[in-house]
């Protein structure tokens, strides 16, 4: 039997995103297409990569036009998803690609994104230890951000393990211009940002700095204290994630890598790379798949990884697609690939 997918935020990149990984997905029809915008021109006018569903019009975002399939994905603007949701049956699976139903602490809630804290639904990053396990039978999901999902799974294993100290973390990514989503921003265009990097967010005030420290004190079992600074690069897709913490003293090189291997081994998109090999955002561009690598830095005593995903698939709608075949429980990678681009 067909399960019928609503999909909202249609024409920006992520809910574009979702659609083309559902267009190869063997068990769902696609029915909803919403926007807010754009309702009521043809999908192709806006995503014209999707060419199987180009002829398809977009509808304006509502509960009542979402309502009525198995599945909704939400891929809204921060604090639009929770109202829509409040509006559809319980019996409905929504995954919200959105900010709103991440975080547990409504104080965190606050400080970054205002007033109106939402609750907390199962978190869609299944490689998290007991996080699989939440997201079966699940019927709401909140899908991780694309920073949160680099550098939780960057970091996780030694966490985990008991090897990392919780204080000193310190994480640089550089992301793709996609990942600031599809509205027009001066600083975007390709004649400001080809041929340079640039920092933002400095100084712990980026939106997904809490969301990092939640999932590492889930994985530490104690608050941990991060320092996270983005970049944006001249690419269109792909998040490079540098993380660091300090071992525990007497932990040895060994010991660090078998604690990420333990944990990555039976991950269909999770590749601990063989040891002289880095991750390469080239080499994800387009798949599900999350590349590792780590070193320890004797010197400093600090653990060295190294992460590569796209954005826009694993950090977004390939997050969303796998929690979404958890929770039915049909097969984790349908519609999903591990394979990239290139060149």
């Amino acid at each position: 039997m067909s399960i019928s997918v609503a999909v909202s935020g249609a024409s920006g990149y992520a809910g574009g995103e979702v659609l083309r990984l559902l267009g190869n997905h063997p068990g769902v029809t696609i029915g909803a297409i919403t926007a807010h915008s754009s309702a009521g021109s043809r999908l192709g006018e806006v995503q014209p990569h999707l060419h199987s569903l180009s002829d398809h019009i977009l509808e304006e975002t509502s509960a009542e036009n979402l309502a009525g399939h198995d599945v909704v994905f939400l891929a809204l603007p921060h604090g639009a998803s929770a109202d829509i949701a409040a509006q559809l049956p319980e019996k409905t699976l929504v995954i919200d690609a959105g900010a709103d139903h991440r975080l547990e602490d409504p104080a965190a809630w606050e400080r970054f994104y205002g007033p109106g804290h939402a609750g907390t639904w199962p978190y869609g990053l299944p490689e998290l230890p007991g996080r699989r396990e939440a997201l079966r039978g699940a019927r709401r999901v909140a899908v991780p951000g694309c920073y949160p999902t680099s550098a939780l799974l960057a970091l996780t294993p030694g966490f985990t393990a008991g090897l990392l100290e919780p204080h000193d973390v310190v994480i640089v990514s550089a992301s793709g211009a996609s990942g600031a989503g599809k509205s027009l921003k001066p600083h975007l265009l390709g004649s400001e940002m080809i041929g340079g990097m640039s920092p933002y967010g400095v100084g712990g005030g980026h939106r997904h700095t809490p969301e990092i420290e939640q999932g590492l004190g889930w994985a530490a079992g104690n608050p941990v204290t991060v320092s996270f600074t983005p970049t944006l690069a001249p690419m269109s897709r792909g998040i490079l994630t540098t993380a660091t913490a300090r071992a525990v003293p007497g932990t040895s090189a060994s010991q660090l890598r078998e604690a990420w291997e333990h944990a990555y081994d039976d991950e269909p998109f999770v590749t601990l790379l063989p040891e002289g090999q880095w991750p390469a955002t080239k080499s994800v561009v387009g798949s599900n798949m999350v590349l590792l690598q780590l070193a320890f830095d004797e010197h400093a005593g600090r653990v060295i990884v190294s992460c590569a995903i796209d954005n826009l698939t694993k950090g977004t709608a390939g997050g969303a697609v796998q929690s979404m075949n958890i929770a039915l429980g049909l097969d984790e990678t349908a519609g999903l690939t591990g394979a990239g681009v290139a060149p």
